[in-house]
């Protein structure tokens, strides 16, 4: 296994921060976890869920109207995962590690697995961010290249233009395909998992996965017929994808954020953890509560990568306090006014690379 490590010695900046931190929750007498507006917006989306899926299934409506709450569905499976899961995912959710355990396994609700999301995301992820063979999420190739250390093919200069359309696909690929390689090898991306299935693990895999192809193609192609259920599947499938795919580049695949190339045995980042998970990640639209909201404060990206265990719905609150001390220490940090600019910057990214 390639060895990673992270050569800077500037501890004190993150222990300052830290520190500010552990001031903003005590001063104010609060917890770091969720509170209602968390657990309101849970049962908002599960509710939103529940009928759009009623609706489809047992009172079809017509064909546009069914296309438009597939869409619908598609935005809501991923406004979950970004809020719910991802919170729970984290142990952030609760102080209550049970309440987390049954919010991270919603991701299995919706045909992913919630093991394999902890060693990808929260490990690998998390850990090693835009380190080539570490973290998967910036292995898109050969159908993309997103940074300077990929493979080069020569449709990657049209990537800017065919790229979207290729996400819509990554929910189909992460749950069909991708989950599959990480049971079978038991490695996410080069590297072993850190923690072993267990045969409870193996049981929840399949099952889980059984039970969404039940509920999600089943169920559906017996009340509704074969054809209007793939139709339906595909488009929430791809609006699924789509949704996820964007927001987690936009944090990670934008102008002037790193890369780290990999190198054997030991790849060495000149950084330290912190700053390097400064460096690799940025904000978009943090002054948009509609956008908070909606995406789980993934939009915060840089709160999450410093301080994952603390729940999205604080990062508002945080976000000054971090570039206060980025600023203090000389430390850049990336950050873009709305969505759109981001988009716009992921897109000039990838022209780059590919060109």
């Amino acid at each position: 296994m390639n060895q990673i490590r992270f050569e800077g010695r500037n501890a004190q900046f993150f222990s300052t921060l830290r520190s500010r931190i552990d001031a903003y929750f005590t001063e104010n007498n609060i917890k770091s976890s969720g509170n209602w507006k968390l657990y309101s917006k849970t049962i908002i989306l599960g509710l939103t869920l529940a009928t759009l899926y009623i609706t489809l299934v047992f009172f079809t409506p017509s064909t546009a109207i069914a296309l438009v709450l597939c869409a619908l569905m598609g935005v809501n499976f991923a406004t979950i995962g970004f809020n719910v899961m991802h919170d729970g995912a984290h142990g952030s959710y609760s102080t209550k590690p049970w309440v987390n355990k049954i919010m991270a396994h919603s991701l299995n609700l919706m045909g992913g697995n919630a093991f394999f999301w902890n060693q990808k995301h929260n490990v690998a992820h998390h850990s090693f961010t835009n380190i080539e063979g570490a973290d998967e999420d910036i292995d898109i190739s050969p159908y993309m290249r997103v940074s300077e250390f990929q493979p080069k093919y020569w449709f990657h200069r049209f990537q800017h233009i065919y790229g979207l359309l290729l996400y819509c696909i990554t929910y189909l690929m992460w749950i069909f395909y991708q989950d599959f390689v990480k049971y079978f090898t038991g490695k996410v991306g080069d590297r072993e998992m850190k923690t072993p299935f267990t045969v409870a693990d193996h049981v929840t895999f399949w099952v889980t996965k059984l039970g969404y192809i039940a509920l999600f193609i089943g169920f559906p192609m017996y009340y509704v017929g074969l054809s209007d259920t793939l139709i339906g599947y595909t488009v929430v499938s791809m609006t699924t994808g789509f949704v996820i795919a964007v927001v987690f580049q936009l944090a990670h695949v934008v102008e002037d954020v790193t890369f780290i190339e990999k190198t054997s045995p030991v790849t060495s980042v000149e950084a330290d953890w912190a700053t390097h998970q400064i460096q690799t990640t940025a904000n978009f639209g943090t002054k948009s509560k509609f956008l908070a909201w909606m995406l789980g404060g993934l939009n915060f990206q840089v709160e999450h990568h410093l301080f994952p265990k603390i729940s999205h719905i604080h990062y508002p609150k945080l976000n000054q306090i971090v570039r206060d001390t980025c600023e203090e220490f000389k430390i850049t940090y990336k950050e873009f006014p709305t969505m759109l600019s981001a988009v716009h910057s992921h897109l000039l990214h990838l022209k780059q690379v590919g060109a």
